[in-house]
């Protein structure tokens, strides 16, 4: 199946030396018409909750890194807990950028967005959307509020990511390869290698 054209970052903003952060909007249209909705070209159920989530997205221009490593995406909640003063700060910019607090909030590199494969784009931005994920309940049940939605909350990862992101785009485009040929050997422990260009992956590590 082919992939449908996928939104690029402004062009000004790879050269632009001071420090960008533009609402992508583009993004979470092509993401939902692309993965999450029921007639999405590549449709995914894995983000059929997301549905019912409102998502935001930043292209942004400003390095990011960990240990040696780039960081080209990250998933965050939309508002998260801090102070007063700096929570409604936060408020205040997201409303500016989408207009309402996003339940979650992705953003993504520039520089890599443009000159990254289209299938290595697509597993980045899958890689963020699972992340995105509904809480669950003690019996490990889909968790919803009162009112009948979904109760979002940022998860790590688990078998089902790695599974879903390997299984549409191969363990190259899902930087993965490392886990693949790990199981394919007698076992051994390896952390998965796309977690390191991911910022809430990084801020998960001990």
């Amino acid at each position: 199946m082919d992939m449908p054209q996928r939104p690029m970052p402004p062009e000004d903003m790879l050269e632009d030396t001071g420090i960008r952060f533009e609402p992508a909007h583009d993004l979470v249209e092509w993401a939902r018409s692309s993965f999450i909705d029921e007639t999405a070209d590549l449709l995914n159920e894995d983000h059929a909750h997301l549905r019912f989530a409102s998502i935001g997205a930043l292209w942004t221009n400003v390095p990011n890194g960990k240990n040696g490593r780039s960081i080209v995406g990250q998933c965050e909640m939309g508002l998260p807990p801090a102070g007063k003063w700096s929570r409604s700060r936060i408020e205040l910019q997201l409303q500016q950028w989408f207009g309402d607090v996003p339940h979650f909030l992705l953003t993504f590199d520039a520089h890599y967005a443009s000159t990254c494969s289209d299938a290595e784009f697509c597993a980045l931005v899958e890689h963020e959307l699972y992340h995105c994920g509904q809480e669950r309940d003690p019996f490990g049940a889909p968790k919803f509020r009162r009112d009948g939605s979904p109760a979002f909350g940022v998860r790590g990862h688990d078998v089902e990511e790695f599974v879903g992101v390997v299984r549409r785009y191969g363990a190259d485009a899902a930087n993965v390869r490392a886990l693949v040929d790990a199981a394919n050997r007698p076992p051994e422990i390896s952390r998965a290698s796309i977690g390191h260009v991911c910022g809430t992956c990084q801020l998960r590590v001990a």
